[in-house]
């Protein structure tokens, strides 16, 4: 039987479960809403290195020991990692999880990253090339600023509709009915279907209103989503995008209505979820590979085990512009991946 789907999709024979995960954010995300739910809190965002990327290279390190530790897996029982982060050439996941010496295929998504290696792994374990995968992201707020934007020494001024970057990694061990036995415990959540999206570009130029840029972009995956699925926005406890914050929220949720889908009772942004808006000065909410990644780890996997949603469809956002293509005035294209996340 062909587990292709649709002109986007994949719905996989069996499912593929998610039988663990990790997660480790750094101290403003530890005083956010979430901050009580990750695994670990850094004492101070340099995570004990002597620079940003150094710090973020340990973020990947230190959640894809958590989250093995937790599957009861050993490094040599994983057959591929899938990784990537924010920085030019991937470089926080080449220094980040090189002790590890498992295969290694990076991946790059910008903040959608979370959602293209969980596809991929999925896609990987369904097609009986491996029984368990590590998939795992990361971004570090001073390390994308330096990349993207301006050191944290230049103290440029921030508008209302900029997201702040967040400093986390998220790890997830992925693995088929034979590793869940293996594994003798019950299993954090199911990946039933997913939904691979396309690049889509509206021509805006703002890096500082990247909600907006990728809004667009979640919308076209999600009404594919839905016509290759079948599915209705009330077949699913939430539907959550990566970060699009609270201008791209509004949208996208205005671009689903002129597709003829209302999404507002479904729709959750882990960008929005996982800082204070009162309290934390974030603008917009929080973006980053880390955002979705870290989200997904120690909140919406721990409301599907709590049998508090049984059905979400999960759908990390990215941003695909670089330091070239900003300087040279071009404009900012986005794409979404889609999930389909089951207790």
């Amino acid at each position: 039987m062909s587990q292709n789907l649709g002109k986007a999709s994949v719905k996989p024979e069996q499912p593929v479960y998610i039988l663990n995960s990790g997660s480790i954010v750094g101290t403003k995300e530890g005083q956010g809403p979430l901050g009580l739910l990750f695994d670990m809190v850094g004492n101070d965002d340099m995570f004990g290195c002597g620079s940003w990327e150094e710090a973020e290279s340990s973020l990947q390190k230190s959640a894809v020991q958590l989250a093995l530790e937790k599957a009861k897996v050993k490094a040599d029982d994983v057959k591929f990692i899938f990784a990537g982060d924010l920085l030019g050439q991937s470089i926080a996941t080449s220094f980040g999880i090189s002790t590890y010496q498992i295969p290694l295929l990076g991946v790059y998504g910008a903040c959608s990253t979370c959602g293209e290696s969980l596809t991929v792994g999925v896609m990987t374990i369904a097609g009986g090339f491996a029984d368990r995968v590590v998939c795992v992201t990361s971004s570090h707020f001073a390390s994308a600023e330096k990349e993207f934007r301006f050191p944290l020494e230049y103290g440029n001024q921030r508008p209302l509709s900029a997201t702040w970057t967040v400093t986390g990694g998220g790890a997830f061990v992925l693995g088929n009915e034979e590793a869940l036995a293996a594994y003798g415990d019950r299993p954090r959540a199911k990946i039933t279907g997913m939904t691979v999206g396309k690049i889509v570009d509206y021509g805006l130029k703002d890096s500082m209103n990247m909600g907006a840029c990728m809004a667009p972009a979640a919308a076209s995956t999600l009404e594919q989503h839905f016509v290759d699925f079948g599915s209705q926005p009330e077949d699913y406890d939430k539907i959550i995008t990566g970060d699009l914050g609270k201008v791209g929220r509004k949208v996208l949720i205005d671009l689903m209505k002129e597709k003829g889908y209302d999404i507002s009772e479904q729709h959750m942004d882990c960008g929005i979820e996982i800082f204070d808006g009162q309290t934390q000065d974030t603008h917009a909410g929080g973006s980053g590979c880390g955002c979705s990644a870290v989200t997904l780890s120690a909140y919406i996997l721990k409301q599907l085990e709590e049998r508090n949603w049984k059905k979400v469809l999960f759908m990390p956002t990215g941003a695909l512009l670089s330091k070239t293509s900003f300087n040279e005035g071009k404009s900012v294209p986005g794409i979404a991946h889609g999930l389909v996340i089951e207790s």
